[in-house]
């Protein structure tokens, strides 16, 4: 491979962000990542570049890694831009389950019925609904999902084939919706730990990522680890090929550190240090940066109730800042799919049962790696009975008692399924579980010009302590998130001390709340909002406020692909050489990480095809 190092981009970050026309930054652990809203023709294609390799593949998250063996494997040289300081991205944060189906040589080993037709079937079938009346597959592209099953079975060959080991056990319903209702389809990996497969989470993602990152390491793939990606370059901003991409240097460091974190690996690396990096890619650009639900104004364009202070899954670690996406849509690439993240469906937004932290999506363990980030672990409520739940102005607003989430579809979720009946949505237990919604509603602490709705809390006291049998001391919890007083005047107070908790909490408000809540327990009926059978008083001190805010889950949304996951314009038109997969990608509706190893066995296979 190449490499012309004799003259560098001379263009600062001031000139960066002034020529770019908008520049913002997205916070991910202690580092500011820029990202762009980029004006393309305001940059010039370098001269000459830093880097280069057959495909340059952004990202090194479960798309991205794949699509770096396929293409390495293929023959081409490959370097992967990687953000963060070590890699897996967001998968890395996984439980360790692998949605793969069609007929995987672990599904026929158990005599499981499943095939090609059978998986595409269901992931378009127009007659499943969840819980909560939204429509499953409806709205998926019916040529991705095509694609998805028919190329599923030989992903999951592809796995073992560079490391992953997966569990000699029949595939479950676990960890994973809208995977189809036809087969289970969820396939445990074996975590064993030890060194080199640590994580920021410490769970079964490393199961995953850390074998197919030797294997790429050992095959030849080089990481460029702490560089965004900024600018891709193309022929002309609405024409012609991609060429490359322009990165920005963005190491992470440890509180009170000056030293940059480093990753468990460096066989490989690129190690550089530079404040911009240009890499060619002399056949193709693969985007797997891992959706947007990070970047606040980038995904309000789908729910514009997603306002600040609504933490995103896999943060601190992994921030999904949309950078991919804007990256192409800068050069004419067109957004799809955006009805599955309209759409209140399959737990994008979720109450989570961990509170008194900022991260709640995760219970983190205090010898994570990440944990000066976190900083707290949350204590876990196990009997909602003991809390009550208030908007930012201290008052009550729906029935602490309701799922955590509608949840999405899979093997066995719905009695007597028959595919693609029309009496489908006639078998479910309707339930509206207006929860999320009822915490999204602006209040009336909620300012102009967003009318945001604000953190949600749950209001406790010192029996319920008792009954939990919750330890509240620090690193349990997290000061700014987590406070308590003798009295609830006091308490309501101390509320503002959070960085989200724009007005103060009328100490009135939370004072007439909790008794009316009280009366109830006396009456045993809640007449506000039909909570069964309320059990517990909150009436002796002290008493405590936890930050209970949901928080934001996967993203459905991304750039139009097709088939081959070739990135297409608002023409719908391929852009040359330029593929996506995974959560950047728009056109599906599953959770969990089938699809973005697939898009990413599927995207490595074509991007190392295109001529050089």
């Amino acid at each position: 491979m190449s490499q012309d190092n004799d003259e560098k981009i001379k263009i600062s970050r001031r000139d960066f962000v002034r020529t770019a026309g908008v520049g913002t930054a997205v916070l991910v652990g202690g580092s500011v990542l820029p990202v762009q809203a980029q004006a393309q023709n305001s940059f010039t294609i370098p001269a000459k570049w830093d880097l280069e390799a057959d495909v340059v593949v952004i990202g090194s998250g479960p798309t991205g890694l794949v699509a770096a063996l396929r293409a390495i494997d293929a023959g081409s040289s490959v370097i992967i831009v990687e953000a963060n300081y070590d890699c897996g991205g967001h998968g890395v944060m996984n439980g360790g389950t692998v949605q793969l189906g069609g007929g995987t040589k672990l599904q026929k080993k158990h005599g499981i019925k499943d095939d090609p037709d059978t998986f595409f079937r269901d992931l378009t079938d127009w007659t499943v609904v969840e819980t909560n009346g939204m429509p499953e597959y409806r709205y998926n592209d019916r040529g991705i999902q095509r694609a998805l099953a028919d190329n599923s079975a030989a992903t999951y060959e592809y796995l073992e084939a560079n490391g992953v080991k997966f569990e000699d056990i029949p595939p479950s319903d676990e960890g994973g919706h809208a995977i189809g209702m036809s087969a289970p389809r969820a396939h445990e990996v074996t975590y064993k730990g030890g060194p080199g497969a640590e994580s920021p989470r410490g769970d079964g993602g490393t199961g995953i990522y850390r074998p197919l990152e030797v294997t790429a390491r050992k095959k030849g793939v080089r990481i460029l680890l702490n560089y965004h990606m900024d600018i891709i370059f193309r022929d002309t901003p609405n024409s012609g090929r991609v060429l490359g991409v322009q990165a920005s240097y963005t190491p992470r460091y440890m509180p009170g550190e000056t030293t940059p974190m480093k990753s468990f690996h460096s066989n490989g690396n690129i190690d550089m240090s530079q404040p911009n990096m240009t890499v060619r890619a002399k056949k193709s650009i693969v985007i797997g940066t891992g959706g947007s639900t990070g970047n606040i104004n980038f995904r309000r364009i789908f729910d514009p109730r997603m306002t600040e202070g609504y933490q995103v899954a896999g943060m601190p670690y992994s921030d999904q800042d949309g950078s991919g996406e804007m990256a192409g849509m800068a050069i004419g690439a067109s957004l799809w799919g955006t009805a599955n993240q309209s759409f209140e469906r399959n737990g994008y937004f979720r109450k989570r049962s961990i509170i008194g932290c900022q991260h709640t999506y995760v219970k983190w363990s205090q010898k994570s790696i990440l944990f000066p980030f976190v900083r707290a672990t949350g204590i876990t409520v196990e009997d909602w009975m003991n809390t009550i739940l208030v908007n930012q102005m201290g008052k009550r607003f729906y029935n602490e008692e309701v799922e955590s989430w509608p949840y999405g579809t899979h093997y066995g979720s719905q009695k007597d399924y028959v595919q693609g009946d029309w009496r489908n949505p006639f078998k479910i237990k309707y339930n509206p579980q207006n929860f999320l919604d009822a915490a999204l509603a602006p209040n009336e602490g909620s300012e102009p010009p967003d009318y945001a709705a604000g953190p949600v809390w749950a209001i406790f006291d010192s029996e319920a302590v008792k009954r939990e049998k919750w330890d509240l001391t620090p690193p349990a919890t997290d000061p700014e998130y987590f406070f308590s007083a003798d009295t609830l005047a006091e308490l309501s107070a101390k509320i503002k001390g959070n960085p989200y908790q724009k007005p103060v909490m009328p100490a009135k408000n939370l004072e007439e709340t909790v008794a009316r809540y009280n009366s109830f327990v006396d009456s045993g009926k809640d007449e506000d909002f039909e909570r069964p059978n309320p059990k517990f008083k909150i009436e002796k001190p002290p008493f405590y406020a936890a930050w209970a805010t949901p928080t934001i889950h996967d993203c459905y949304t991304g750039l139009r692909i097709n088939m081959k996951c070739q990135v297409m314009d608002m023409r719908g038109q391929v852009i040359p050489g330029l593929y996506c997969g995974g959560e950047s990608a728009g056109g599906s509706s599953q959770h969990g990480q089938g699809r973005c190893v697939t898009q990413g066995y599927i995207a490595g296979g074509h991007a190392s095809q295109e001529p050089g």
